[in-house]
């Protein structure tokens, strides 16, 4: 009997490569200066790993009579037509919970950096070598300690922002669809509505999906109820943010500063005029990126695709074998 075919669409960890190699038929593409060709590798294989964000189509799904099962390398399955697989039988997992304290400290490091001018401080120091004398009237930034955090989307990782969050004394808001009264007793953390928390705030940060709900749902309008002290923080989906609205409100001093760690579109263009801005940081979408918590992630996906190679239900599992 033939192996599986399988497609891994960025590279994962070589050990756990090679135990998928053992019994799957693996073609993994090496490079990310070019995009994956999901299209192109999708038709003769029986799984497929994607380690990314390039759209999984129900399309490409007509196209792969033999396909069992989708397992992506990450919490967010938004790229995947999730509809469209269960509607064909095809299995979907992901990779939940492993991440979120991990992208919950890369919340909080682009905060630090951007209240406290991290950035413009290295740059200052390694970058145009300024620094010749002591001033202690440069980069002045903003306290993170009692002040307010606004954090939008209390799921697992939001969760994990709220209670660092405490170790900095600072006030606890959210908002989310679903109040978590357990949470707020638990935490001492507060509900309000998104209007409020983005007027009250001196920090917001994003941890909603994408959804259509979600998309640009901080644009001009919101930009206009936020502190001119306020920074963003978006660690969520690049789509979640207009851009174009953000570009202005960082111009004109609407918002002090935001850190990014997603765009729109990702990777960012070269030439687009976020980049010119000198308040604003932008990351590579680092969220979940350390060696524990990626071959976490690797070990969960192939997990996955073991199971719904074989017709099982999946460990962690969107979208579950049909029943037999």
């Amino acid at each position: 009997m033939a192996a599986p075919k399988i497609f891994i669409t960025r590279p994962i960890p070589e050990t756990v490569l090679i135990q998928i190699q053992a019994e799957c038929d693996v073609d993994m593409w090496h490079t990310s200066a070019i995009l994956p060709p999901i299209a192109e590798k999708i038709p003769p294989l029986d799984g497929l790993m994607t380690y990314g964000h390039e759209p999984v189509t129900a399309e490409m799904f007509d196209t792969s009579p033999n396909l069992k099962v989708v397992s992506v390398v990450g919490v967010g399955y938004d790229h995947v037509d999730e509809d469209a697989a269960r509607e064909r039988g095809i299995t979907l997992g992901h990779t939940p919970g492993v991440l979120s304290d991990t992208t919950a400290d890369m919340t909080w490091a682009l905060l630090l950096a951007a209240a406290r001018n991290v950035v413009p401080a290295y740059n200052h120091v390694q970058v145009e070598k300024q620094w010749h004398y002591y001033d202690p009237n440069i980069l002045w930034g903003y306290d993170v300690h009692h002040s307010t955090i606004g954090i939008v989307g209390m799921g697992r990782i939001g969760y994990a922002v709220a209670k660092r969050a405490l170790a900095f004394d600072m006030k606890v808001l959210y908002y989310k669809r679903n109040r978590r009264q357990d949470w707020e007793e638990e935490l001492g953390i507060e509900y309000t509505d998104l209007d409020h928390l983005l007027k009250v705030s001196d920090f917001v940060t994003l941890h909603v999906p994408l959804t259509e709900e979600t998309t640009h749902m901080i644009g001009k309008v919101e930009f206009e109820l936020m502190k001119p002290t306020a920074i963003l923080v978006n660690i969520a989906r690049g789509p979640v943010v207009d851009h174009g609205a953000l570009y202005d409100a960082l111009r004109d001093g609407q918002i002090a500063g935001a850190a990014l760690d997603v765009t729109e579109p990702e990777p960012i263009n070269t030439d687009h005029p976020l980049l010119d801005l000198n308040n604003l940081i932008i990351a590579p979408h680092l969220g979940s990126a350390t060696i524990q918590t990626r071959m976490k992630m690797a070990t969960m996906a192939m997990e996955n695709l073991f199971a719904g190679l074989k017709d099982e239900r999946l460990p962690y599992g969107v979208v579950q074998p049909p029943e037999l």
